[in-house]
């Protein structure tokens, strides 16, 4: 994996769910170099160098580098959670409520949390065992709000494969989509939402 070119935040875009506050900035910078070259090849100073500070300045904020990746990480979970939590609260109906889910992950994969998602998929094994342990709980969570929608999809007679394996399939193929998707081509997330709820539908 080369080495990140980016020479400043100017050159990443905004992350979901982070201000524009010191700790936002490192914390944007971060899941853009850790996804680019790799948590053990970004060094603290190709961080204070993309953020505009010195290098001491970002134990201001985090003991270690790990502490980093951490923040990273539970930045992507928390508030891709809540982005799910809210497609389900607002869906009428069980198939609105899988539709919104759908989409909701295509866009916290392709859109505002893309580098901290690929982060925490990619990166796991630099988590210590304690870390996984906590990640794990708060997937958990994430993972529930699918599970439920599916079993109440299934209950409905919408989809009649076992909800967790559904889950990882479709999950897969959502996940896949930032290895060639681009919100420049001719489909749009809310187009390639509609065509992944109705491979769902199909699987019946």
């Amino acid at each position: 994996m080369e080495p990140a070119t980016v020479q400043s935040l100017d050159n990443i875009p905004h992350m979901g769910g982070l201000d524009d506050s010191p700790r936002g900035r490192v914390l944007r910078a971060a899941a853009h170099l850790f996804r680019t070259q790799g948590f053990e090849r970004t060094t603290v100073r190709d961080l204070a160098r993309v953020v505009g500070i010195q290098s001491g300045s970002l134990f201001h904020h985090f003991k270690t580098k790990e502490d980093i990746l951490c923040a990273v990480m539970e930045e992507a979970i928390t508030y891709n959670t809540a982005r799910m939590a809210e497609a389900v609260e607002n869906g009428k109906t069980v198939r609105e409520q899988l539709r919104g889910l759908i989409r909701a992950e295509l866009e916290s994969i392709n859109g505002d949390t893309g580098d901290s998602m690929a982060v925490l998929v990619y990166e796991w094994g630099a988590l210590s065992p304690d870390n996984q342990a906590r990640f794990l709980a708060m997937r958990a969570r994430y993972e529930n709000l699918w599970l439920d929608v599916l079993a109440a999809a299934r209950a409905q007679g919408l989809v009649t494969h076992d909800p967790f394996v559904w889950r990882r399939l479709i999950g897969g193929a959502i996940s896949w989509t930032v290895t060639w998707y681009r919100k420049s081509g001719p489909v749009s997330l809310d187009e390639l939402a509609d065509m992944v709820l109705e491979m769902a539908l199909k699987s019946k």
